[in-house]
């Protein structure tokens, strides 16, 4: 049997190390989705439902049976309507990026890109099942209402190997929301396919760029080893500080690239760093599903550019 390549191989062992983590990296996600939920995400309208909303005074010529005979009974000359509030569930896709570039940490964070992903993705299942949302993950799981979707996408995380950064777009459609945890470093042009294909699709996507400090920073000075983490190629530089403004320009065009595509698309972009709190990206990836944030932002604290050192 033939070997797998160095990057097949990297992946992989990204994928076991994960699940190994994931029973840590839920507790974590829920606690912080119990600090940040907000309440109930379904719109607040008349309609069919289980939530109490309101008595209202019976209209005649509506069915008898609507009537609260038992709130009726305390009044002497009204009739009343009990009504439910409408929960319009929607379907939300997560997905997070397992490529090994995911996950490099600098001593200046102290979780991975990947952990924090996981974690923010975990968090929102959490408060989408917890407010009746359909949850679910792109070529792993199918979307569901329940207050165990963040358990569920845990197990698929678990048991699964996956190893790929981007979803697969098949079951994706309108009317739709898409969410996509990543650090983006793959080709612009490669970006710019994807996002396309997505915007044909007729889904609302919101990217969400987790970074960690030192890709910002780029702190290196003297003799430096840089290591890809996808081929395991090694570069070694003597004068790491020298690249410091030609890493930054080439990481800003970068990101702008992306940013540039996200809006032509018209979806949602943001960047999240590992040394900020999780409950913060949580926050801002809330919003956006509530109505509250929209367009190309930065989530948290941002730095000057964003790079891929390793």
């Amino acid at each position: 049997m033939r070997p797998l390549p160095v990057d097949a191989r990297n992946r992989v062992e990204t994928a076991r190390e994960l699940a190994a983590r994931l029973p840590d990296l839920l507790v974590a996600a829920k606690r912080i989705a119990a600090n940040v939920l907000l309440g109930v995400h379904g719109r607040r309208h008349p309609g069919p439902g289980e939530t109490f909303w309101q008595f209202r005074p019976y209209v005649p010529g509506e069915p008898a049976r609507q009537i609260d005979w038992r709130r009726s009974a305390r009044d002497d000359r009204h009739l009343f309507v009990r009504e439910r509030e409408w929960e319009a569930s929607q379907t939300v896709w997560l997905w997070v990026d397992l490529s090994t570039s995911m996950d490099f940490r600098s001593r200046q964070a102290s979780v991975s890109k990947l952990d924090r992903a996981v974690v923010l993705m975990l968090a929102l299942a959490e408060m989408l099942g917890r407010g009746g949302e359909r949850v679910g993950m792109p070529g792993l799981a199918v979307p569901k209402i329940g207050r165990d979707a963040a358990d569920r996408l845990a197990a698929v995380l678990a048991q699964s190997a996956m190893t790929g950064e981007w979803p697969e777009v098949d079951r994706i459609g309108r009317f739709t929301e898409l969410v996509v945890l990543s650090d983006f470093l793959s080709d612009a042009e490669t970006i710019r396919g994807r996002l396309r294909q997505l915007a044909g699709r007729g889904a609302n996507v919101h990217l969400m760029q987790v970074f960690d400090p030192a890709e910002e920073a780029f702190p290196y000075e003297g003799r430096v080893e840089f290591r890809d983490p996808e081929t395991d190629m090694i570069w070694l530089t003597e004068r790491a500080g020298g690249l410091r403004g030609d890493y930054h320009e080439r990481l800003a065009a970068h990101r702008a690239s992306v940013e540039t595509y996200a809006r032509q698309a018209g979806f949602s972009f943001a960047v999240h760093h590992t040394d900020r709190p999780a409950s913060e990206g949580l926050l801002f990836l809330q919003g956006w599903l509530s109505g509250i944030v929209a367009g190309t932002v930065h989530a948290g604290h941002v730095a000057d550019a964003e790079p891929n050192a390793a």
